[in-house]
């Protein structure tokens, strides 16, 4: 089998969906498994339908309404008859979601986030679905739910891999387009769990391994995997050919064309990595695989924003030292702030971090009580793998350098914009 991924962009519209349709009929679809996201911002909307749970009562049935318009549209686009049946499934996740809102009584942020975001992948996939049997492509419609099984880390579930495997192996047919859900698992309880942002190419790579699966394409609006953000950088070339060490690392330190937890179990089986364009579908594209590193040999930036860095020295000018930095760490794990850099002296330990579940205030508290403490916020982390003097210095350029860091392959830079 062949596993696809198609993202949140490449289904953000009627066209996007009927564009799913067309790359489908180029490339192929018996033996496919699509793995799909939320329809273009679907996943943002819904975040504000959270946070009014929490926060603004008053604007939470406008905020469900307005998805509710975003979707009903598509499908008024795509099906010239309002009793078509995909109509009264899509109403009736939207009737659960606001079934949920009325009735949940666990006031767990995480919890609750997890169960009401994942409507978007859920309601994605099957209007997908219904559009595909609509044009004659007979599909099985699958609630991703039922196959991952994960712990009950909601927002950063962990998967069963075994359980996962036995219900994959088991219950997936062959010889026909699959179309399921990415980002989303469910724990013992069946309650939602998602993989954590931009899961949905975990999910593809979950389902290759237990699948032994042939391949993983991840269909983008981008012709492949490219040296650097254009969005950020003139002259962004593409990358014919990354292995999977080299894209390990580019995913540990942010690129984010490739979610850092899909390349392991690919990595495991050496099932090869396709990013491509839906947008010229027969273009070669990116492939990650066994081989050479990376073919063109070139500069690779990444870069972070909205990052943190914090400085914490000893208030007795002691050093720091290993049970120092097993503490800092220990709290870094506790309050779920992911640590980007590392640099240390003997009474100084600094570190560039995210701060994704702004923790970071609850976590200074405890460290203001033992260490002194400095921060910046709103600061960049550019990280350049295989760097040379040029890519240093169009990094560096008109530009605050707070902390810089170089290895034989890497360097990494955290800066402030001069204002």
């Amino acid at each position: 089998m062949r596993v696809f991924k198609f993202g949140g962009a490449s289904v953000k519209d009627a066209e996007g969906i009927k564009n799913v349709y067309d790359v489908l009929q180029k490339v192929g679809y018996e033996d496919v498994l699509l793995v799909v996201s939320a329809m273009g911002k679907t996943t943002n909307a819904l975040e504000v339908v959270i946070k009014n749970y929490f926060e603004k009562s008053s604007e939470l049935n406008a905020s469900v309404q307005e998805v509710k318009k975003y979707h009903n549209q598509i499908l008024l686009d795509l099906f010239e008859n309002e009793k078509h049946e995909v109509f009264a499934a899509v109403n009736a996740f939207f009737s659960e979601l606001e079934y949920f809102l009325v009735h949940n009584k666990s006031p767990n942020y995480n919890f609750v986030y997890d169960q009401i975001v994942s409507f978007g992948e859920l309601i994605s996939t099957t209007i997908l679905s219904h559009f595909m049997n609509f044009m004659g492509v007979q599909t099985q419609w699958i609630d991703v739910r039922n196959f991952i099984k994960t712990n009950a880390t909601y927002r950063d579930a962990e998967v069963d891999w075994e359980l996962t495997q036995k219900n994959i192996s088991k219950n997936v047919k062959r010889n026909m387009l699959n179309i399921t859900q990415g980002f989303l698992g469910a724990d013992e309880n069946n309650f939602t769990t998602t993989l954590g942002r931009e899961g949905s190419d975990y999910t593809a790579a979950i389902f290759a391994y237990c699948l032994n699966a042939e391949s993983v394409t991840i269909w983008k609006d981008v012709p492949g995997v490219m040296n650097a953000d254009p969005r950020y950088f003139e002259n962004a070339s593409l990358l014919n050919q990354i292995s999977y060490r080299e894209a390990i690392e580019l995913a540990f330190y942010g690129a984010t064309v490739i979610h850092p937890k899909t390349l392991q179990p690919l990595q495991k089986k050496e099932i090869p990595l396709y990013v491509k364009s839906f947008i010229n579908p027969l273009l070669k594209g990116t492939s990650v695989s066994k081989g050479v590193d990376l073919e063109p040999y070139l500069p690779c930036f990444i870069v972070k924003r909205n990052q943190l860095l914090i400085s914490l020295s000893s208030i007795d000018f002691s050093f720091i030292m290993e049970e120092n930095i097993s503490e800092i760490f220990a709290l870094f794990h506790e309050f779920k702030i992911k640590v980007n850099l590392i640099q240390n002296s003997a009474i100084s330990f600094s570190v560039c971090v995210e701060d994704k579940f702004e923790n970071f205030n609850d976590m200074n508290a405890i460290l203001s009580k033992k260490f002194k403490v400095d921060f910046s916020e709103n600061v960049t982390l550019y990280t350049i793998r295989h760097f040379d003097d040029k890519a240093a210095e169009a990094v560096e350029k008109n530009k605050v350098v707070l902390l810089k860091q170089v290895s034989r392959e890497t360097m990494q830079v955290v800066t402030k914009n001069i204002d």
